[in-house]
């Protein structure tokens, strides 16, 4: 029972060679199956990275077509700013830079030191300025002002001549034929309403102030046609009496300017003799409405040939190129005639230039 056939003992050694390497290969399955497993888990996340990509290369995409288009933004508009001083340049150089502040927050007593400054510097530029109307007594110039109502000052000067020549007193065209009258004032334009008010106020003025014109602003405006426009035009320059002449011109400028945001004469003429002194009044008058006449106009203002160019808060509204501003430049400031056929010596002095009379050229 104790001893072994040779044959068993044989197949016993081939069974432990069989069960040895089972025995052995315990560790290195697990081994393997953990390099398996990393190697799946390698693989899975290429695939899972390789199917992200797409949506990194897209984000890309879109930080680049982001960038692209903050670089294609407009750029901020530039703030135009006045010129130091609208005085002669050297050809090719530009003017001197200076920041115009909008006077929204500005102070009252800022608000007068400016519109004074303005005046001043005006009063260099027109020294010669004066009421653009042609007139040798009160009588005439009360006319004419009258006259001049929705035309031109040139036209009513053109037409004037013939109207005093024939009627040179208030006596003498109170007693007009209005057809006759009608005739000489067509080419002022709403002749007869125009006729209708300077025979009624020739009337007037025979009868209620013996055929004077009176010196007074409650006077005056009980004239037919006359207003207080009118009024101060007459006794500012026929009486030397200040006034303020709150025409088309003067009240678009002194709102551009923002001296005032009123729009009621009325309240215009207020509101901007509050800010001078009595004296000015007048001079103030003519100087305003030179400049809107000549360089401050309505549509096209000449904002590179402009002397107030530093002090103006509506600079830039027109033409800032000076060579191109010249070119926008009327009346004497453009080599062109003035307004009157006969102007003051010291206006012809100046280099201006009488007006034509009607039906020359």
């Amino acid at each position: 029972m104790g001893e072994q056939s040779p044959d068993g003992g044989r197949k016993t050694a081939k069974a432990t060679e069989r069960a040895a390497p089972s025995g052995k290969s315990a560790p290195a399955k697990k081994a393997a199956a953990k390099k398996a497993a990393a190697a799946k888990a390698g693989a899975a996340s290429k695939k899972a990275s390789a199917k992200k990509a797409p949506a990194k290369k897209a984000s890309v995409k879109a930080s680049v077509k982001k960038a692209a288009s903050v670089k294609k933004a407009p750029a901020a508009k530039k703030v135009t700013v006045a010129p130091k001083k609208a005085t002669a340049r050297v050809k090719g150089t530009g003017p001197a830079k200076a920041v115009v502040h909008p006077p929204g927050d500005e102070s009252r007593t800022a608000l007068v030191r400016r519109a004074r400054r303005i005046n001043r510097e005006l009063a260099e530029v027109f020294p010669y300025a004066h009421p653009e109307l042609d007139f040798d007594n009160s009588f005439q110039l009360v006319v004419a002002t009258v006259l001049s109502a929705q035309t031109t000052d040139l036209r009513v000067n053109q037409t004037t001549p013939a109207l005093f020549a024939k009627y040179p007193t208030p006596e003498d065209l109170a007693a007009a034929n209005p057809e006759e009258v009608e005739e000489i004032l067509r080419p002022c334009g709403f002749f007869r309403a125009k006729t209708k008010s300077v025979i009624g106020l020739s009337k007037a003025l025979v009868e209620d102030f013996g055929g004077e014109v009176p010196g007074r602003l409650e006077d005056l405006v009980k004239l037919p046609g006359v207003g207080r426009k009118t009024a101060f035009v007459v006794l500012g320059n026929a009486f030397g009496r200040p006034g303020i002449t709150v025409d088309t011109h003067f009240q678009r400028l002194v709102r551009r300017w923002q001296w005032t945001g009123e729009t009621d004469p009325d309240k215009i003429e207020a509101d901007i003799g509050a800010l001078f002194p009595k004296s000015d009044w007048t001079d103030l008058s003519h100087h305003v409405i030179w400049h809107g006449r000549r360089i401050c106009h309505a549509r096209k203002p000449a904002c590179g040939a402009c002397p107030i160019a530093p002090l103006c808060p509506a600079f830039g509204e027109g033409e800032t190129d000076p060579e191109k501003a010249k070119k926008l430049l009327k009346y004497e400031k453009g080599g062109f005639p003035g307004q009157r056929l006969r102007p003051p010596q010291a206006y012809l002095d100046a280099g201006g230039k009488p007006a034509p009379p009607l039906g020359a050229g």
